[in-house]
């Protein structure tokens, strides 16, 4: 037999190998093999000396790291009585809850019950309108609502503590990156408003500490402390996912992290098969089922808290809009008819209500547009009239009811137009046949008449009646054959961003955005209806609410026609080139920049850069035999240094890919790994330097960082009188901290 080498190359004396031990055995003939045995630093083995007694750095640094928390997030809090930036957005959120009115918006609602909680403590009946720039009336204990928020963006430093702890980072680093999270300028200023950015962080932090404390505990699993921390991780991620959707991308840093784990266990023989399913299920209980169900509790409790009819009603089924109090839609008849006053919904997520206005097309037809419109307006309205061939409708007439196969014209009742369409191609989505209105009660052609087609009904399936609210139905063209559809395609501003309606060819009887039915519904020669035929799933509302959410996020592009001075770009972001005033910059005005610590936005960055050319270092080094790095070192490599930097990955690639209008603060969520990347770098750099060195070095590092967050520290407390004696710190254009 020959010779067996385990590099899979023959070593020559004079060719490099690597350089490790070699182990010579014995084969099955006598003949020798050669094994190559990883050489062991017993000296990097050797567990630390545990010390007797009490660790006291670990109980009082971090009560000082806390107390420091609170006075840089809380001084001066309610020093500004004006209602700052997006205040006026999630102020008004949480006016909502307190009011029970049903609104709509693109986060999860969470963190906007919070605020509704805070001003709820704080006496608030929910009746201030929170319009931005405004000062708050006597009646609203801001500054109670503005400490409640603050109070999670302060428990972030102590939080960055314990977790730098469990990232195995020495006392010194572990220092440093909580000194970075408390002297964070912009963590500082952010967590002063009544705002969701506080509340994304700590859930964020809160999913950092709960991985990095599970990992720990590896060798305990099944403990108790184990499966307590592997629900607290779950729960984590429930919160943090059901503030902002931004939640998602730490969400998938911890499913990464258990396919890796996971796999790992999978290569273990030595591990029962018994056991392994039992690690899958621990996991799919913990990281799946624990995080879906806050999720899904979230919208649960926002349903129920919000039973009040709302400016966001629209958004919803008009089955949903049926169950709130103060709805006119359970007014309406049950069956509808010829001369029946209607709105029609689309049943796609996210659809609108079938609207027209007197504004024609800029191109093509030049007839009057027709879109879909997700606001309550009388230009919603519209008439079933019988087509031209059979008799006319008369006021007085005997009823004529509606259903699946009847053959009618739609009337727009605020122009008297018929609904229309015609070869000639939409104005966005080309394939399809342009939607318009034309002519009139008497004037038209056999293009204005539509086929109903029955898909659903919630209550019957008797489909001879066209029923209010529960009845799916589609209009087919009698003439062309395409049905009217209302995909989630926003027009241009001639067309005031409303969605497009079009009349498809392909006939697609799944297809939700061909699905129609009647939301309201106004015939005095019928009778109303029975509000209990009226019920609408939960399940069915949260998918349509979360669809609805996800296709307004989408729509938030920047307007070409109009200059967002408070926009930034993804690349300007890590280099700190722009900061954003969030409040008026007039003299008389308390004014806020919100900015980071140079030395932190700076150093973390670099760290990125750092961290990169180690991994490749390592990589070249360890591919040409260099027995560099232990097991041990690997281990704190990969779940101390490259988790938190595909973290930062993670949370930073998607906004280079978003069409969406973006901001510097989506940008701080990717600023904490970057620090704890930062954090990696510094303890691997300075783990064999001599005693006084490495106290010089982190004694410099923060200095430095400290130093700069007092210089910068009136952007975050407030800037009171002319800008201009703030010129000092606009060390670039782009901060634009003076005029």
């Amino acid at each position: 037999m020959a010779s067996v080498k385990a590099t899979g190359a023959e070593l020559g004396g004079d060719v490099k190998r690597r350089n490790v031990p070699v182990l010579e055995v014995s084969g099955a003939e006598g003949e020798k093999q050669t094994i190559l045995v990883p050489k062991v630093d017993d000296k990097k083995q050797k567990k630390p000396k545990q010390q007797n007694g009490i660790d006291i750095e670990s109980w009082i640094a971090p009560i000082v790291f806390t107390c420091l928390a609170f006075f840089t997030r809380m001084y001066k809090i309610g020093q500004s009585d004006i209602v700052t930036w997006d205040e006026a957005h999630f102020g008004k959120f949480g006016s909502y809850y307190l009011k029970r009115e049903f609104y709509f918006d693109v986060h999860p609602p969470l963190g906007k019950m919070l605020i509704g909680l805070s001003g709820y403590m704080a006496g608030y009946n929910g009746s201030f309108e929170f319009k931005s720039g405004e000062h708050y009336p006597a009646e609203v204990n801001y500054t109670f609502m503005r400490i409640f928020n603050a109070v999670f963006g302060a428990l972030c430093v102590p939080l960055a503590y314990y977790t730098s702890k469990q990232l195995k980072f020495s006392k010194a680093t572990t220092w440093l990156v909580t000194l970075m999270v408390l002297c964070e300028n912009s963590y500082a200023t952010i967590s002063r408003f009544v705002l969701l950015d506080s509340m994304l962080l700590f859930f964020t932090f809160t999913t950092m500490l709960c991985y990095s404390k599970f990992h720990n505990l590896q060798s305990k699993s099944f403990s108790t402390e184990w499966w307590t921390w592997i629900v607290l991780t779950g729960l984590s991620i429930g919160c943090v996912t059901s503030v902002k959707w931004v939640g998602l991308f730490v969400t998938a840093l911890i499913g990464l992290y258990t396919v890796e784990d996971l796999w790992n266990k999978f290569g273990d023989y030595k591990m029962p098969k018994v056991t392994y399913a039992m690690h899958w299920i621990a996991r799919i209980f913990g990281l799946i089922f624990i995080p879906a169900a806050v999720y899904l509790a979230s919208f649960y409790a926002h349903f129920t808290i919000l039973n009040r009819s709302g400016p966001g009603d629209a958004q919803m089924s008009s089955l949903f809009q049926a169950n709130l109090q103060g709805t006119d839609l359970i007014d309406s008849p049950l069956e509808v008819a010829i001369g029946s006053k209607v709105t029609i919904k689309n049943m796609g997520y996210g659809g609108g209500l079938l609207h027209s206005h007197v504004q024609t097309y800029p191109e093509g037809s030049g007839q009057q547009q027709v879109t879909c419109y997700h606001h309550k307006d009388s230009n919603n309205d519209w008439f079933f009239h019988p087509i031209r061939k059979e008799k006319q409708y008369e006021p007085q007439e005997e009823v004529r009811f509606i259903g699946d196969k009847s053959v009618i014209r739609l009337l727009h009742a605020q122009t008297g137009r018929n609904l229309h369409t015609h070869s000639v191609a939409a104005p966005i989505t080309k394939k399809h046949n342009e939607v318009s209105c034309y002519g009139n009660a008497t004037v038209g052609d056999d293009k204005d008449n539509w086929v109903i087609e029955v898909v659903d009904d919630a209550i019957s399936r008797d489909y001879s009646k066209l029923r209010t609210l529960t009845t799916a139905f589609r209009l087919r063209n009698q003439v062309l054959g395409c049905y009217l559809r209302a995909g989630n395609v926003n027009l241009p501003q001639w067309g005031f961003k409303q969605i497009e309606v079009t009349c498809t060819k392909e006939n697609k009887p799944r297809d939700t955005f061909t699905h129609w039915n009647i939301e309201s519904h106004l015939n005095p020669l019928l009778p109303k209806a029975d509000r209990k035929a009226f019920k609408s799933p939960f399940f069915r509302d949260f998918i349509h609410l979360n669809v609805a959410m996800m296709t307004s996020n989408n729509a938030l592009v920047p307007d070409p026609d109009k200059q967002d001075d408070l926009a930034s770009q993804w690349w300007q972001w890590p280099i700190l080139h722009v900061g954003l005033r969030m409040c008026s910059w007039d003299d008389n005005v308390i004014k806020y920049f919100l900015l980071g610590n140079p030395m932190v936005y700076w150093g973390s960055t670099a760290s990125l850069v750092i961290f990169t050319l180690m991994l490749g270092w390592y990589a070249v080094r360890w591919q040409r035999g260099y027995p560099d790095l232990t097991q041990r070192d690997i281990d704190h490599i990969l779940h101390s240094g490259l988790y938190p930097f595909i973290g930062w990955f993670a949370h930073y690639v998607p906004f280079v890919a978003m069409a969406r209008v973006t901001y510097v603060h989506h940008y701080y969520p990717a600023l904490y790994f970057a620090i704890l990347t930062a954090g990696f770098c510094v303890d691997w750099a300075t783990r064999k330097l001599s005693r006084p060195v490495y106290y010089g070095v982190f004694g410099v590092i923060y200095a430095v960082v400290i130093g700069v967050f007092v210089l910068f520290i009136p952007i975050s407390f407030g800037m009171e009188g002319s800008n201009q004696q703030y010129a000092y710190l606009k060390w670039f254009d782009g901060w634009r901290i003076s005029n």
